[in-house]
């Protein structure tokens, strides 16, 4: 509401588009995908803002959904984080608007089935396996849009494989239903809510969420496993882009892993993809610093 008035008043006042700009120079805005919503809001965020006196303003949702709204030129933002690489690609190149040239792969949280403690289902958790479980009639189960979300495209091809590591042909119909189930589907940014309040049984996560919130969670078989791997980039057009590198040479510094690691983030050697000559040099320093 500040800034829209602000912007108002730098109007009227015949102030220009530049001037208006430079008022902005304290926030960052950061999109990232909802899977760290309470990372970024209630750890990173603060933690940036205390270190360099710079504003955090967060925007989370399925990282296919942002991507789509960035390149639609729905929404712009200074740094964005992704859960999956392939997202970033789709906005690399000429053909998809330039947006990003770079990222970097900084993180990696693997899929978990997590369920409410004061379910009625929570015993059979404990007792059974995960799959014959989202089988028991009456189970109310949440997922993300595979459209919108990696998450949600990791959850369809993970029962997938256990359809068939399991011989059971039909048990995406029994737990899942149709792709795009609307009893099941819902936005990244909600589900971990719709679970704690008791209107889903049981849902998929990612591990820094199950962790984070003390969700209980079940890990799947090995051969059944699918992670987010979290990239990390600067877009082209960022409005503020000194202040969206001042966010990435936080995120990826000793203080930034430190944080990622206490909510149950696993950090990973950073591995750049694209041009790395259009990183700036205090990014690059951060990482080859971590190497």
């Amino acid at each position: 509401m500040f800034r829209k008035i602000l912007v108002s008043i730098a109007v009227l006042a015949g102030v220009t588009g530049a001037q208006v700009c430079a008022a902005d120079e304290g926030t960052v805005n950061v999109l990232y995908a909802g899977s760290l919503v309470n990372l970024m809001e209630r750890s990173v965020g603060p933690a940036f803002e205390k270190e360099t006196g710079l504003h955090f303003q967060g925007y989370a949702a399925g990282s296919n959904k942002i991507a789509n709204e960035i390149k639609g030129k729905l929404r712009r933002g200074d740094v964005f984080i992704s859960a999956s690489p392939s997202v970033n690609t789709s906005l690399m190149g000429a053909a998809n608007g330039d947006h990003v040239t770079w990222y970097v792969n900084f993180a990696e949280s693997p899929l978990m089935i997590g369920y409410n403690p004061q379910s009625r289902f929570a015993k059979d958790f404990k007792t059974k396996r995960w799959d014959q479980v989202l089988q028991e009639p009456g189970i109310r189960v949440g997922r993300t849009d595979p459209k919108l979300d990696p998450k949600g495209a990791f959850t369809v091809e993970m029962v997938t494989t256990a359809a068939n590591l399991y011989h059971q042909p039909d048990l995406v119909e029994k737990t899942l239903g149709a792709v795009d189930n609307p009893a099941q589907v819902l936005p990244e940014e909600t589900l971990v809510g719709r679970l704690q309040s008791g209107q889903l049984d049981a849902g998929f996560f990612y591990s820094t969420e199950t962790s984070d919130l003390k969700i209980p969670a079940l890990r799947p078989a090995p051969e059944l496993q699918a992670k987010a791997s979290y990239t990390l980039t600067i877009l082209q057009d960022a409005p503020n882009a000194t202040g969206a590198t001042r966010f990435v040479d936080f995120l990826l510094s000793a203080k930034g892993r430190e944080l990622l690691k206490e909510h149950g983030v696993d950090v990973v050697k950073p591995t750049v993809t694209g041009n790395g000559q259009a990183i700036p040099s205090s990014v690059q320093a951060v990482l080859d610093a971590a190497q």
